[in-house]
């Protein structure tokens, strides 16, 4: 076993340091989240509570609350196959609905950021 040490150790190390987390949260800006959605099958999501989304919203969004203990049931109603930008107030929750969504087999979602910052950046709002 002491001579194999040395050649175990590296591997140790490598596996240790390696990410084997699902594939990493796209982060898109309001351009890049303009262009997705003028193509179909591409949803604007608002993770924001429904409190937040009645406030103002971006236009055409779909509001599926992240906080709400049915967010995963909503999400298993979606079609795994579409394009899904989805944003909140910060980017914080919409980056962890990204990951679920990813971990139930999702493959087309990105991560615009927050609702504020779209509004500036041009993205129109309702």
């Amino acid at each position: 076993m002491k001579k194999l040490l040395p050649y175990l150790l590296p591997v140790l190390l490598v596996v240790a340091a390696a990410d084997f987390s699902p594939a990493r949260a796209q982060t898109v800006d309001a351009k890049q989240a303009q262009e997705m959605l003028a193509k179909p099958n591409t949803v604007l999501l608002d993770v924001r509570t429904p409190d937040e989304f009645s406030k103002g919203h971006l236009r055409g969004a779909r509001n599926v609350n992240f906080l709400s203990t049915d967010f995963p049931d909503q999400v298993a109603k979606l079609d795994p196959n579409a394009t899904y930008v989805l944003y909140c107030a910060s980017g914080n929750r919409s980056g962890k609905a990204l990951a679920l969504m990813q971990q139930n087999g999702f493959k087309h979602v990105v991560n615009a950021g927050g609702y504020a910052s779209l509004k500036e950046a041009g993205m129109p709002a309702e």
